[in-house]
């Protein structure tokens, strides 16, 4: 059977790897090439790149996602300021095998559709980054965790899937960085009612919590934090789990 897929999320901003914590304060933490080759030699199952600051853009930057593809000898995805159907083709012209897509989505769904349309359903992941409203309901937040949309993350998260995205990225803002375990709730009522995998993000703190994720519905697991800071006080260091690490947990 199949293992469970184990997603680092690597977050850029100018060139520079960096990590935030409940989507601000942020640190740089390295050379995304260097990660990079890291992550091959320890043949992850899967990347996620996000570009945080590309939305700010008129586009990607193709010629640095190129220089990372370059790089890069596993499965790509790419986030940030995807915008139209024709980035997305120059994306997966440089070798991207998934365009992840956070604003977009919510303003042009007709993007979704058109992606999933064009490449096929697996090649389109959204984001649904989840926190509280001032009521104390979850709702999906864009634009970095700073505007509310309004949306019930389940009702969105359903209406996604019938547009055509083939996965969904789904993230506790308020856990993202934190260490402190996934919103297993919330991954397993958006997971129940979807047909598309749903990929947890957001609080992963050791391995152990991948298997809770995965208990509660989640067809694959990511982190950052984990990833790339050791310790309590987080001193920077490139990991992954091994082998037999991920063979106890799943």
């Amino acid at each position: 059977m199949k293992r469970t897929r184990v997603i680092p999320v690597l977050l850029l901003k100018n060139h520079q790897l960096v990590k935030t914590t409940c989507f601000k304060d942020e640190v740089y933490v390295g050379d995304p090439i260097n990660a990079l080759k890291i992550f091959n030699e320890k043949e992850v199952d899967e990347l996620a790149i996000v570009d945080i600051d590309a939305s700010n853009k008129p586009a990607p930057d193709f010629d640095y996602i190129g220089k990372l593809v370059s790089e890069c000898f596993m499965p790509l995805a790419y986030g940030g300021g995807v915008k139209t159907i024709e980035q997305a083709r120059k994306l997966f012209a440089l070798g991207v095998e998934k365009v992840i897509l956070g604003a977009s989505a919510f303003y042009q769904p007709d993007l979704v559709r058109g992606i999933a349309e064009e490449y096929g359903a697996q090649s389109v992941v959204v984001s649904v980054d989840v926190k509280k409203d001032w009521l104390n309901r979850s709702r999906v937040f864009i634009s970095n965790g700073k505007k509310n949309t309004g949306k019930d993350p389940l009702e969105y998260a359903r209406n996604l899937e019938s547009i055509g995205a083939g996965e969904i990225l789904l993230q506790d803002i308020n856990r993202e960085g934190t260490a402190t375990g996934f919103n297993l709730p919330l991954i397993e009522e958006v997971a129940k009612a979807l047909e598309v995998p749903v990929i947890a993000l957001g609080g992963a703190g050791k391995v152990e919590d991948f298997g809770l994720a995965v208990n509660a519905g989640a067809s694959a697991v990511a982190a950052g934090r984990l990833f790339v800071f050791k310790g309590p006080h987080k001193a920077i260091l490139i990991s992954y789990p091994s082998a037999a690490e991920l063979t106890r947990t799943f």
